[in-house]
């Protein structure tokens, strides 16, 4: 790791519970939108599953809960969607301990956030979890015109740090979005296990394998 200069970063499902984040969103809108209904845990599951851990479009998913769920009055979509907006980023919850991991982080290498999403949203999550100051170089796909795995993403935070692949480590959760894609510009990657399986078709190896956000602090 002598090599190392910076750490990359991911977003959601890394230094951001997304599964306590969305699970806390669906229990608020449950309770905005199905007060009248007496047991809402199977209406909690089921908006967990169609999330697809976020990788579910928020359009469609509005789209699928409007035609599942037992509304007392039917709101239009883009209530739905502007609810979304707001609260979600309220819920926002960083994973145990990421704030002991970035200042330790912080402390030997540069550091980089790469997350594909919505500007506004992902922003929004950042500030509400207070970490922005964290980051040397933070891409939101959106704004950057271009999402991982593509590499090219990879390569913007890389050249703003003004380093080469090989000086940083990328850390993310997902194996196509975040080790395959860094592996593809060069980088090691230590991969976080959370909730996406592992897909053999991947040329790409995890330099680390990790279960907890606070390995970090042992391996770098």
């Amino acid at each position: 790791m002598q090599h190392i200069q910076a750490v990359i970063f991911d977003l959601d499902n890394t230094l951001l519970d997304r599964t306590r984040t969305f699970r806390s969103f669906a229990a608020r809108f449950i309770a905005a939108y199905f007060g009248h209904v007496k047991t809402t845990e199977d209406i909690l599951e089921r908006i967990i599953v169609l999330d697809q851990d976020g990788y579910k479009d928020k359009s469609e998913l509005f789209d699928e809960l409007l035609d599942e769920m037992p509304w007392k009055a039917k709101p239009l979509k883009s209530e739905l969607m502007s609810f979304y907006e707001t609260e979600y980023v309220n819920n926002a919850v960083l994973m145990n301990q990421a704030k002991e991991v970035l200042k330790h982080v912080k402390s030997k290498y540069q550091t980089a956030l790469i997350t594909n999403g919505r500007t506004a949203i992902q922003y929004g999550k950042i500030d509400k979890l207070d970490i922005r100051k964290d980051f040397d170089c933070i891409l939101v796909s959106e704004e950057a015109g271009v999402k991982k795995p593509d590499p090219t993403i990879y390569r913007m935070a890389i050249d703003r740090l003004g380093l080469q692949p090989d000086q940083c480590i990328y850390v993310g959760d997902h194996p196509i979005n975040d080790i395959q894609g860094a592996a593809d510009c060069g980088m090691e990657a230590i991969w976080l296990k959370v909730n996406q399986p592992w897909r053999e078709e991947l040329t790409a190896k995890p330099l680390y394998v990790i279960f907890q956000l606070e390995e970090l602090l042992h391996l770098l």
